[in-house]
């Protein structure tokens, strides 16, 4: 709840205390004594036996020990006011506490309390509850151990919120840099608006309609205005002037937040400042940071590795053996040294085609690897193709399939438009496994 000096973070014990009056102003919750429920709304007081029973074991002539359904009783109603000198009822009282509890919003609330508005329900609560001018049982509040204090938790050089370029000769077309301005505003007929508009005289018959709608299009003028110099103002904030600059930025994030969820991301700029909005992105690009950890370590203890040391002779042995790997491939290429073509004379002019490996995609702690099967972790690691893409390809390739009841590889790399060695391979793989079906014969 953004609400300054204001704590609702209250314990259910806090809130049992405040909900009803004790002694002389609170007393304990109210329960009817055959059910054993709460009684918040209109229930019924046994005068001889002082006891309390809601409405439906009322209805229904309940009797328990000494008490008879005869008895004289009191209809009880929590629609009396709470605190003196206040307009606020019992129940309007418990509506506000158990909206803080549940909602923790005061706009939230003001939906529960329709006759009360945002201003009234913020007031009533600091004055009664958080300054304890209701009663002096009320628990007390440490505000300054509750207040939220400004954090900042990045400390590095915003280089998108620097000051606007003053450069001419690397400014973009459209910024004048000399002036820090640029050169063709957003709706740059907006003037068009006001530009016809003529003085009336005070006696004209239609001076009163025509003042009014003199009115409306300034103040429409005034919005367009205003509007112009909001976008100047995110522009200038976030760096937006070069945005091969924002652009080489975001790349930051390519490994943790991905692509397609920065771009998204990026539209929110307008409710941030250039420092605010960076400290959301390296907040999401911390997670997903700890995320990879996360997972690089659940792969060391998968291997059965429980030290560090351990963990470090492993990543080394690793990447020994992958860089093995590649020199043995490298070295089945070459002809000549290649036992297979041990009788085949080779041209000494003609050196042998040396075919680039790709090394695997380490994809541990990307978005979405969680939610692939080994095998599939396998495919995305070997084709180089993140698990978001993945599972957003098979998709794409599974519903086809439904669709059709079958699905064509011709099909595949029309729908897919990606390197055609990566769909055959996805392809073999979907059928494989039994998620599409090739076509018959």
């Amino acid at each position: 709840m953004n609400v300054h000096n204001t704590n609702t973070d209250l314990t259910e014990e806090d809130a049992a205390d405040l909900q009803f009056p004790k002694d002389e102003c609170f007393t304990a919750f109210y329960k009817c004594v055959k059910c054993d429920t709460e009684l918040f709304d209109t229930f019924i007081l046994c005068v001889q036996c002082d006891f309390n029973l809601c409405t439906k074991c009322f209805a229904n002539g309940a009797e328990v020990g000494p008490h008879r359904n005869d008895h004289n009783y009191k209809v009880m109603s929590n629609e009396f006011e709470l605190f003196k000198s206040s307009d606020w009822t019992a129940k309007e009282e418990m509506i506000l506490l158990n909206g803080i509890l549940t909602l923790s919003n005061f706009s939230k609330i003001t939906t529960l309390l329709p006759n009360k508005s945002f201003k009234d329900i913020k007031k009533h609560y600091d004055y009664y509850y958080l300054m304890r001018k209701g009663s002096d049982q009320l628990p007390k509040v440490q505000i300054d151990d509750h207040v939220m204090q400004p954090v900042v938790p990045y400390r590095f050089r915003l280089n998108n919120v620097q000051d606007p370029i003053r450069s001419r000769d690397s400014a973009p077309a459209g910024y004048n840099a000399a002036r820090s301005d640029f050169e063709f505003d957003f709706d740059k007929n907006a003037e068009d608006t006001i530009s016809t508009l003529e003085l009336f005289d005070s006696e004209h018959k239609f001076y009163d309609i025509a003042s009014d709608l003199q009115k409306a299009i300034v103040n429409a003028y005034r919005r367009k205005v205003w509007e112009r110099q909001r976008r100047k103002n995110i522009i200038r904030e976030h760096g937006l002037i070069m945005q091969q600059k924002t652009t080489s930025w975001l790349h930051r994030y390519d490994m943790t937040i991905t692509p397609p969820i920065y771009e998204k991301l990026i539209r929110f700029m307008q409710f941030f400042n250039g420092r605010g909005f960076e400290y959301l992105m390296e907040g999401l690009h911390r997670a997903g940071e700890l995320k990879i950890q996360i997972a690089r370590l659940c792969e060391f203890r998968k291997q059965g590795i429980t030290t560090l040391d351990e963990a470090q002779l492993y990543v080394k042995l690793k990447n020994l053996r992958e860089d093995s790997v590649k020199e043995i491939k490298r070295y089945q290429q070459i002809a000549e040294l290649n036992i297979k073509y041990k009788n085949i004379p080779v041209p000494i002019n003609i050196c042998p085609v040396k075919r680039r490996s790709r090394t695997p995609l380490e994809i541990i702690g990307m978005p979405g690897y969680e939610k692939l099967l080994q095998t599939e972790r396998d495919l995305c690691r070997n084709i180089r193709l993140p698990p978001l893409n993945y599972l957003e390809l098979k998709a794409v390739l599974i519903a086809e399939n439904n669709k059709m009841g079958h699905l064509k590889l011709l099909t595949a790399r029309r729908l897919l438009k990606i390197d055609v060695n990566k769909t055959r391979k996805l392809y073999d793989f979907l059928i494989q496994e039994g998620y599409v079906k090739k076509p018959k014969e």
